[in-house]
């Protein structure tokens, strides 16, 4: 636990850091930022990323919270307070959505979809919001491509991303009063641990190798491959820097175009 650092200490929050895109962003954001505090609720995966983010020659801050919970947000908020006195950024990715078709989608499975990656975040975002103002800081959403072109198959992936991305717009028009930045990043199929557990899934249904099945996937995604966490780390680090500073209300798709729309 890092502890008593000074007000001067620029600080980034990431959540859903211990895995995928979200640890892939908390190991970038470490050469732009004097602290990163990194939320999850793996807290050995937390610690492994902590670890290599303090072996780096920067610091961390790992808070092991479960963000579905409406508790923690605020409690995030006070820790790193407490430690730097300053927030220069959220990134919030936490929240793993249930993959189904919408008529198997129980109500469990919908409040699940939503506690997290809707609420945490919102919650997450107005706990932060005062400290963000003092910083003129920045604020990120992921939401996800799906959340442009909705399908039955994944419902409630493409309706929580529609939602963030509506929640981004909404921050952003307060933000033009309160002087912080609030943008969305959508990725599109990025080559993560549950990309390759939907892979496997896709290749077991289908009676293909997971070889086989990643050419299939990507050929009817009609993309040429599939993204990697660090691609999408690199656009977030854009979305929070000195050099997006007249960005802001903006969804950045990074999909390597599969979203075939305007």
């Amino acid at each position: 636990m890092v502890e008593n650092m000074s007000n001067q200490t620029r600080t980034v929050i990431v959540t859903g850091a211990s895995r995928g895109i979200g640890r892939a962003t908390a190991l970038r954001l470490a050469d732009d930022f004097d602290l990163v505090a990194l939320v999850a609720r793996s807290e050995d995966a937390l610690a492994d990323c902590a670890s290599m983010i303090e072996q780096s020659g920067s610091k961390a801050l790992a808070l092991t919270r479960d963000l579905r919970l409406p508790e923690n947000a605020a409690a995030v908020v006070a820790a790193v307070a407490e430690t730097t006195g300053r927030i220069d950024a959220v990134v919030n990715i936490a929240g793993a959505v249930p993959q189904a078709n919408l008529m198997a989608l129980s109500d469990d499975e919908w409040e699940d979809g939503l506690s997290m990656k809707f609420h945490g975040a919102r919650r997450l975002a107005l706990a932060a919001w005062p400290h963000l103002k003092l910083s003129n800081g920045a604020l990120v959403f992921i939401s996800g491509a799906t959340a442009a072109v909705p399908s039955a198959a994944l419902a409630a992936v493409s309706t929580v991303n529609a939602a963030i991305s509506a929640l981004a717009k909404a921050f952003a028009d307060q933000g033009l009063i309160d002087g912080v930045r609030v943008n969305s990043v959508l990725p599109g199929a990025v080559m993560t641990g549950r990309r390759l557990a939907m892979i496997a899934r896709y290749a077991a249904a289908r009676s293909l190798s997971v070889e086989e099945a990643l050419l299939h996937y990507s050929s009817e995604a009609g993309i040429a491959r599939f993204g990697e966490p660090e691609e999408i780390a690199e656009l977030i680090a854009f979305a929070v820097s000195p050099a997006a500073a007249w960005m802001t209300g903006t969804a950045l798709r990074m999909d390597g175009g599969e979203t075939r729309a305007i």
